[in-house]
């Protein structure tokens, strides 16, 4: 492709008219590339292959990375060819993905981080509707929260994979920044600070140092707190960026979460596990048979296997009194030969053996993000 360079006379309008000119361009190709998916996506129907393929988004991004030489800002330029691939991606096949709503909360806008914003989005009010609905069938996708990096576990996702049947196809990690908000961006005005427990236990220690004397509220969601500081001038919410955007409120402080680096894993639930990505992760759960030694047998199995545990979390069985799942993250997809000798052997020695999925990790903190 020629590369065009500017004359130092040219006038504004003369640049002016070159970038329309790229800008058609650029349209143009958008076009080429959005057919050449779809026509990707009718080939894979065909074959009945699954249209997301992450390996070759991995490969796209690192080309494109490579190509830059670093002239366009990165970041800017992954998230450009974000929302062109999950367009393009979503051309293939219409997507609804259910989150924890309602609109504008946190995990609305991880899912936006995720599937872009061409997707279509359906708030429920509770975690556990949204794996209903991606059990059912009603949805293709959802996106709910499980773990943060400072409260830990959000337990009723974990419980919610012991009665549904899905699959986990993918994660991503979005760091934390807390707003305090309200109507007029006065902090003098609040008499009422607002918000979902999480944020409120996040920002424990700054509400006690600068508003001491003003109760919290616990409700729903962050954007429920933002909708009533919108409707009310004295109540104050923690609140996303997003949610000031969607219920027209003002931000009185930013920032005022307690801790630097605070971040929060999302899962991505779906029907069906991605291929491989050369990158991954593999989910399982497990219950240990009722006698010595046994979880120590289990993860003696991987290590044997030389396997890397990422995490493990144990949640009791509802009904049955001191008898426990564990939640296990293992480095490497099922595919892998190593996992897959591991995971045989655990389905054997375990009295229960789930896979959950396996998926992309997530390559780092995203921009902006939260909990619910």
């Amino acid at each position: 492709m020629k590369i065009y360079t500017m004359d130092d006379k040219k006038t504004i309008p003369q640049v002016r008219q070159r970038i329309d000119e790229i800008d058609d361009t650029v349209l143009s190709l958008l076009k080429e590339r959005l057919d050449c998916a779809c026509r990707i996506g009718a080939l894979k129907k065909e074959s009945s292959r699954s249209t997301w393929d992450p390996r070759r988004e991995r490969e796209i991004y690192q080309r494109l990375l490579d190509d830059n030489d670093e002239k366009f800002p990165e970041k800017a330029l992954k998230s450009i060819f974000h929302e062109i691939i999950t367009a393009c991606r979503l051309a293939q096949k219409n997507v609804e993905v259910a989150f924890l709503g309602p609109e504008a909360t946190f995990t609305h806008l991880a899912g936006v981080r995720f599937f872009g914003q061409t997707a279509e989005y359906k708030a429920l009010e509770t975690i556990d509707e949204v794996f209903r609905e991606v059990e059912k069938g009603r949805v293709q996708y959802g996106i709910v929260p499980v773990e943060n990096s400072i409260e830990g576990a959000v337990f009723s996702t974990l419980d919610s994979f012991m009665k549904y049947r899905v699959k986990i196809c993918g994660e991503l990690r979005l760091p934390i920044r807390h707003n305090l908000v309200c109507q007029s961006g006065d902090i003098k005005d609040i008499q009422t600070v607002a918000s979902h427990y999480q944020p409120l236990a996040q920002c424990r220690e700054w509400l006690r140092k600068h508003m001491a004397n003003i109760p919290t509220l616990e409700v729903f969601s962050t954007a429920g707190a933002a909708q009533m500081a919108a409707n009310n001038p004295n109540i104050g919410a923690i609140a996303s960026e997003l949610s000031v955007k969607t219920y027209n409120v003002q931000v009185a402080v930013s920032g005022i979460e307690d801790y630097q680096g605070n971040t929060t894993r999302f899962l991505v639930i779906g029907r069906q596990s991605p291929m491989p990505s050369g990158s991954d992760k593999t989910s399982l759960l497990l219950g240990m048979a009722d006698r010595p030694g046994a979880l120590n047998e289990a993860l003696t199995v991987l290590s044997a296997k030389g396997i890397n545990l990422a995490k493990i979390e144990s949640r009791p069985i509802k009904g049955k009194q001191w008898k426990y799942l564990f939640f296990l993250d293992l480095i490497g997809h099922i595919e892998d030969p190593a996992i897959k000798e591991g995971c045989s052997i655990l389905r054997q020695i375990c009295a229960y053996y789930e896979w959950l999925g396996s998926y992309p990790k997530a390559e780092s903190s995203e921009a902006v993000g939260e909990h619910v």
